[in-house]
């Protein structure tokens, strides 16, 4: 029933916000005649443009989960089995993620400034309210989906960088993102079996000790999320507001990093609770195939590597940009 209801929510809220992103792009069609994303916002303006661009980027920011259009996310991210939670949080995101990237690097001279008001209050409450919305979770995936919502806020600064190395940053963070994320989700998922996931922190409690490797993997992709060195997480999250700050923003960029400490509270108690913590009773999940853990292995390996070397990974991303 969970699920059926979290599937019914996100096919309504999915069918409202695509029809927004559609009249979006028709709106942009009727005033530009042009159907090239790029071109219809390099060389054009005027109000009609404007309500174009308004309703793209509402369309988009449901689907990003966007503060303050992320209220189905909770709800959906806990209903939703694990696995397909690890896909909503990552496969779409990232696809629309560079939609708004190439919007924001073709964005013309006299849309940006509106464009760019528009993005600098969607990151900084996208971060606030992902972050301090998380603090009062007593769930693990809605602890994880307002964790999302708030890497949303991250990212989003990133776009009012895309010309001073913005671009390469978010590409970088998506990556590591993707990652991390589906790590986190998927080995929640392991633990639950064809079963309910754990879902309570309380579930948490005395992991590390009844299932030593899966708990370890979690805390890894955890402290990555929360931009802990020497994981992707840190290095991704310093590109980020590095560019921030090249772009002319500091104070979004203070505002990020208040966040992101902010975050390490919430990731922590997951933590204590796995290992601080005695369980109240004898913990029972279903075992790992193949599969599981060589997915666990490879998701443990990106993590540290990406924070230990980040050099490969970047290139190829500044490649994708300069091809782009």
């Amino acid at each position: 029933p969970r699920a059926g209801e979290a599937g019914l929510k996100y096919f309504v809220m999915g069918a409202v916000t695509s029809a927004f992103l559609i009249f979006g792009v028709a709106v942009l069609y009727g005033f530009t005649g042009t159907l090239d994303l790029a071109g219809s916002v390099a060389g054009h303006g005027g109000a009609g443009v404007l309500l174009g661009l308004a309703l793209i980027l509402t369309g988009i920011g449901f689907k990003v989960s966007a503060a303050p259009f992320h209220l189905w996310t909770p709800d959906v991210y806990e209903g939703a089995p694990a696995p397909v939670t690890a896909f909503l949080s990552t496969g779409s995101k990232l696809a629309l993620f560079t939609v708004l990237l190439r919007l924001s690097a073709n964005m013309g001279g006299p849309l940006w400034p509106y464009w760019g008001a528009a993005l600098w209050i969607l990151a900084a409450l996208t971060a606030t309210v992902g972050n301090v919305s998380a603090l009062a979770q007593t769930r693990l995936k809605r602890l994880l989906a307002y964790s999302s919502v708030a890497q949303m806020g991250y990212l989003l600064m990133a776009l009012l960088a895309v010309r001073q190395g913005g671009a390469e940053a978010i590409l970088f963070y998506l990556t590591v993102y993707a990652v991390m994320d589906l790590g986190a989700f998927g080995l929640v998922g392991t633990l639950a079996g064809s079963g309910e996931d754990w879902s309570a922190l309380r579930d948490c409690q005395g992991l590390g000790g009844a299932y030593p490797w899966r708990a370890a993997g979690l805390t890894l992709c955890l402290l990555s999320l929360a931009g802990l060195p020497p994981t992707g997480g840190f290095v991704g999250k310093f590109f980020l507001f590095r560019a921030v700050v090249a772009a002319g923003y500091p104070g979004l960029a203070i505002l990020g990093v208040a966040a992101a400490l902010v975050s390490i509270f919430y990731y922590l108690r997951v933590v204590v609770a796995m290992y601080m913590t005695r369980a109240p009773g004898p913990l029972s999940a279903p075992g790992m195939d193949l599969a599981d853990r060589i997915a666990a292995v490879a998701v443990a390996l990106l993590v540290l590597g990406f924070g230990m070397f980040p050099a490969a990974l970047f290139e190829l991303v500044s490649r994708a940009v300069s091809l782009g």
